[in-house]
C-alpha cells in the first residue's frame, strides 16, 4: 500500500479537479490527485474509434466561457469554429422538413410569435436571478415547485412553441423530460449562460472546439502535476476524524494508495458521492440533498462519412426536430479533416426508447431519423458510434446534475458547504457555466482559493 501526505487530495481527475490542483500547487502546497478511471478527462474524452477522432465528451466553447478560455491560452490550445455556412432544417409538428436561415425556427407565424415572447419572459426572469444563489430570486418557490413542462404551458396554448422552448433546456441541456424538473430550474440554466436568448443561438452556445479536443485540457494539466496524478485509484473511504489540536485532517483510502491531507476536494458528480464511505457519516442535510440530485440521459452519435455532402446542397449541418428521435444535429467535423462528420443528440424518454432496441435497429432508427434531416447519403456513414454515458461506472448519466421538483430552493443553498475538511467541486455546482467546462474551470479557481485561505489561516494561527 502506497502511502502519502498531501496538504490536499483531490477526488477526481477531470477538469475541476484538475484546475484545483494546478491553483494550490502554484500557490506552494503539495496535492494528490486520485482518478478512479485510467484516463483524465472526466466527462470530456477523445477517442480514435475506426480511425476517426471524437469527441465522445464535451467538446464546445463559446464567448461568455471566458475562464476557460483564459485557460486555452494559458496552455498554447488553439480553437477553431463549428461550420455554419449555409441553411439549417427544421422539422416542424406536422412533420414537415423546412430550410432555413437565422436564429427562428421557421415555424407558423403565431407559433413564433409565441416563442419569441416565451424567450423575452425567460430572459426576464434570468435577469432577476443570481445564478449563485438560484434560491434567493424572488420567485424561487413557485417557480421550482411546478414542472417546466407545465408552466410552460400555463404561459402559452402553442403546444408547438411550448415543446420547442422545452427542447433547448431539456432535450438540449439537463436532458431530462421537462417534466421531470423544475421552471426554477430551467431559470437558472439560462442565468448561468447569461439568458435565455443564449441558449436558443446554437452561434453562441455552440461556437467553438479545440483543436485536438477538450480532454486535452486535462492532459496538459495533469502533465504539469506529474506523479501527483494517480490514476486507477477510485477512492473507497474519506476519514475525517477530530483531531486533539483543532486542525483538519482526512485520509483518502483508495485501491493501492492511502493519502493524508489536511484538506480533501471532491471534484465528481454529486451522484457519485455515495460511491465514498464517510468515517464520521456525512451530517443528515448531505445525505438529503444528494438524493435529489441526479444526471439526465442521452445518446450522442457520431456518423462519419466521405464528405461533408451536406454542404454541396448548400446545408450547414444543423437540424432541429422537437418531435423526432434525433432532436439536434450539427456539423461536428474536425479540424482540416476532408471527411463529414455529423453529431445528433437523443434524450430522456427518447433515448429509453432508442436503449430498448438491439444496437442494429437502434442504429438504423437513428440514422433514419438522421435522414429525416439531409436524405438518404445519412444512411451509410463510414463510421457510427453512440456515446453512452450512463453505462460508464464513473459518470452514470450526462450532462450534469439537476434536482427533482423542489429540490433546488430546498437543499441548493447548502450544495457548496464543506463538511469539516471536506469540499465539493464539479461543473454540475457551478453558477456562472453551469454544466459546462467553463464552470468546472470555475469551480476549481473557487474551491482551491478557498482552502489557501484556509491553509494561510492555520499556518498563521499555529504556536510557534
Amino acid at each position: 500500500m502506497l502511502t502519502i501526505d498531501s496538504d490536499v487530495v483531490i477526488v477526481g481527475a477531470g477538469p475541476c479537479g484538475l484546475m484545483a490542483a494546478r491553483q494550490l500547487q502554484r500557490a506552494g502546497h503539495t496535492v494528490t490527485v486520485l482518478e478512479a478511471r485510467d484516463r483524465v478527462g472526466g466527462r470530456t474524452h477523445t477517442d480514435i474509434i475506426e480511425g476517426a477522432m471524437l469527441e465522445v465528451g464535451g467538446q464546445w466553447v463559446s464567448p461568455d466561457q471566458t475562464a476557460l478560455i483564459a485557460l486555452l491560452d494559458e496552455l498554447g490550445l488553439q480553437t477553431y469554429p463549428r461550420y455554419r455556412e449555409g441553411e439549417s432544417i427544421y422539422i416542424g409538428s406536422r412533420g414537415e422538413v423546412t430550410r432555413y436561415t437565422g436564429d427562428m425556427f421557421p415555424a407558423l407565424p403565431e407559433t413564433q410569435s409565441e416563442m419569441a415572447r416565451l424567450i423575452e419572459f425567460l430572459d426576464e426572469l434570468a435577469s432577476r436571478m443570481d445564478p449563485a444563489a438560484p434560491w434567493d430570486h424572488s420567485q424561487a418557490s413557485e417557480l421550482d415547485t411546478i414542472s417546466f413542462h407545465h408552466w410552460l404551458r400555463e404561459q402559452s396554448k402553442d403546444e408547438e412553441a411550448c415543446n420547442n422552448i422545452g427542447l433547448f433546456i431539456a432535450g438540449g441541456m439537463l436532458t431530462k423530460p421537462a417534466h421531470a424538473f423544475s421552471a426554477l430550474q430551467a431559470v437558472l440554466m439560462a442565468s448561468s449562460a447569461g439568458s435565455f436568448s443564449h441558449l436558443v443561438d446554437e452561434d453562441f452556445i455552440l461556437d467553438k472546439r479545440v483543436i485536438g479536443g477538450m480532454q486535452s485540457v486535462s492532459e496538459l494539466m495533469a502533465a504539469d502535476l506529474g506523479d501527483s496524478v494517480i490514476l486507477n485509484s477510485p477512492v473507497l473511504t474519506l476519514r475525517y476524524p477530530p483531531t486533539p489540536d483543532g486542525t483538519t485532517q482526512v485520509q483518502a483510502i483508495a485501491n493501492g494508495v492511502t493519502v493524508t491531507a489536511r484538506y480533501a476536494i471532491v471534484a465528481v458528480p454529486p451522484n457519485l458521492y455515495s460511491r465514498i464511505s464517510y468515517e464520521p457519516p456525512l451530517p443528515r442535510r448531505q445525505h438529503q440533498m444528494h438524493q435529489h440530485q441526479s444526471l439526465g440521459l442521452v445518446i450522442k452519435v457520431h456518423a462519419v462519412y466521405p464528405t461533408p455532402f451536406w454542404r454541396d446542397h448548400g446545408l450547414n449541418g444543423t437540424g432541429f426536430s422537437a418531435g423526432s428521435i434525433v432532436q439536434e444535429v450539427y456539423d461536428n467535423t474536425n479540424h482540416n479533416d476532408p471527411r463529414g462528420t455529423l453529431v445528433g443528440f437523443i434524450s430522456d424518454e427518447k433515448a429509453d426508447a432508442m436503449f430498448d432496441l438491439e444496437p442494429e435497429e437502434r442504429r438504423r432508427c437513428i440514422l433514419e431519423s438522421i435522414a429525416e434531416f439531409f436524405g438518404p447519403q445519412a444512411l451509410s456513414p463510414e463510421v457510427y458510434y453512440e456515446s453512452d454515458w450512463a453505462s460508464e461506472e464513473w459518470t452514470r448519466g450526462a450532462y450534469a446534475a439537476s434536482y427533482d421538483l423542489g429540490g433546488l430552493h430546498r437543499y441548493a443553498r447548502h450544495q457548496l458547504t464543506p463538511v469539516g475538511p471536506i469540499y465539493w467541486a464539479s461543473s454540475d455546482l457551478a453558477a456562472e457555466g453551469y454544466q459546462h467546462v467553463d464552470g468546472a474551470i470555475r469551480m476549481g479557481q473557487q474551491t482551491a482559493n478557498h482552502i489557501v485561505k484556509a491553509l494561510q489561516s492555520q499556518k498563521v494561527s499555529a504556536p510557534n
